[in-house]
């Protein structure tokens, strides 16, 4: 035959579902740095902001094991552990020193991102259901959700990395969220986040993915501190986050959740004209 069949969802946005810090609170991603740096410097071996943001977005215990692996840092472990690279065993001990301090500190940046509380209301007027999934694991949650939903945020599920079998970029928490949902197709998904793994995992899951560029941890600022910076220097900050999520293979990019509102129009307008992911 000269002709394929090819079979497309053609129906509206079901499912939207959001990263947690830097996409609709905590502008600037600011709780795990704080929480990393702080562990990394009681263990001698301290990193810094930078190092800190690296591997964002991925579940806490592989966050620890990548920042581990990067040259610098497992230098500086080693000159301050008997010259031996770290073990396992080492970064599970890590990851138990870091999870209180993290509880601890997550519910002072619980605050909702400007735009989230308005955005997500204006969704659930369309029928969209509204999904969190997060790098967090499920204690860190318990502290973090309370907190947000004290505020005005809260979505109908939310989805940790300890849920699953594999975090991010694996797609495993955003099919786990599409099928708690009831989600028709994967098509009528959409991934938002602030981070190179959120993209991906978007992708690997066969959503669309909307990378969030200047509230979250591209940028890594909090609001009043980068706009406090001149004009030009914003300008750079915000054109790079742009460009980073944007050769991650985003769908999209927005500065914020309060500019999804357009986005959502035109991946339904795609999806209508039988578009894919």
């Amino acid at each position: 035959m000269s002709f394929q069949y090819h079979r497309r969802y053609t129906g509206p946005v079901h499912t939207v579902i959001f990263d947690w810090a830097g996409t609709t609170v905590d502008y600037g991603c600011v709780a795990p740095v704080a929480a990393f740096m702080r562990v990394f410097e009681q263990n001698q071996a301290p990193i810094t902001v930078a190092e800190a943001r690296l591997p964002m977005g991925a579940e806490k215990r592989d966050h620890i094991k990548a920042l581990l692996a990067m040259p610098r840092i497992a230098t500086a472990w080693s000159a301050t552990h008997g010259g031996e690279a770290a073990t396992e065993a080492d970064i599970d001990r890590l990851y138990a020193e870091f999870l209180p301090l993290q509880v601890a500190i997550i519910p002072d940046h619980a605050e909702p991102i400007p735009g989230c509380i308005e955005t997500v209301a204006a969704l659930r007027s369309r029928g969209i259901r509204i999904a969190g999934n997060t790098g967090y694991a499920r204690p860190m949650m318990e502290a973090l959700m309370p907190a947000a939903a004290a505020r005005g945020y809260a979505p109908d599920i939310a989805i940790c990395a300890s849920d699953v079998p594999a975090g991010r970029p694996g797609p495993g928490m955003a099919l786990a969220c599409a099928i708690q949902l009831a989600a028709p197709s994967v098509a009528a998904c959409i991934k938002v986040g602030d981070t190179v793994v959120d993209i991906e995992e978007g992708l690997n899951a066969g959503m669309w993915s909307v990378g969030v560029a200047v509230t979250g941890n591209e940028v890594g600022l909090p609001k009043a501190t980068l706009e406090a910076l001149p004009a030009e220097q914003q300008r750079r900050l915000k054109a790079t986050a742009h460009d980073r999520l944007a050769r991650a293979g985003a769908h999209y990019v927005i500065d914020g959740i309060a500019d999804l509102g357009p986005v959502v129009e035109a991946i339904t307008a795609r999806l209508a004209r039988g578009e894919a992911p």
